[in-house]
């Protein structure tokens, strides 16, 4: 017998309770885990279960979008609200993380003027991170949305 203790790595992590039934999981960062689906009954859910200040987000962005393109198409995919146009792909998707919400633009290197989130590593995308004073450029915002939904959108 060795004296040897496990690496942490070898260890089996503790399992988690499992949630009631109809209780949303958040995982990390405070993102809702919701099913992928179509349609907009999907992506209510995710904001309804969007936490704290960032659930009237949700619902402000949402409304901002379908405004901007009241055809839009909606899904919830990677656990995360899907927007785009049928026929042309996702042009945006939101994403809740600890302290802000991620707005992200597929094809944003195309949009005018630049959205201002992106890295080299990043390809096309471009993103708008909102925190919790919820201040944003609202026109702006759906100036981009409209342009976005003009384009090809990110089809996986």
């Amino acid at each position: 017998m060795s004296d040897r203790k496990p690496s942490p790595r070898s260890l089996k992590p503790a399992a988690k309770a499992k949630p009631g039934a109809g209780e949303v999981v958040l995982l990390s960062g405070g993102n809702p885990q919701i099913a992928k689906a179509d349609g907009d009954a999907p992506v209510q859910a995710y904001i309804a279960a969007m936490p704290g200040w960032k659930r009237e987000l949700g619902q402000r962005l949402d409304a901002l979008i379908v405004q901007a393109v009241p055809d839009v198409r909606k899904a919830v995919r990677w656990n995360s609200p899907f927007y785009g146009v049928e026929g042309q792909g996702w042009f945006l998707s939101f994403h809740c993380l600890t302290r802000y919400v991620k707005v992200t633009f597929f094809k944003g290197t195309l949009l005018r003027p630049l959205p201002p989130g992106g890295t080299e590593r990043s390809g096309e995308g471009r993103w708008l991170d909102i925190y919790e004073d919820g201040a944003f450029d609202g026109p702006q915002l759906a100036d981009w949305v409209k342009q976005a939904a003009a384009l090809p959108g990110w089809v996986p």
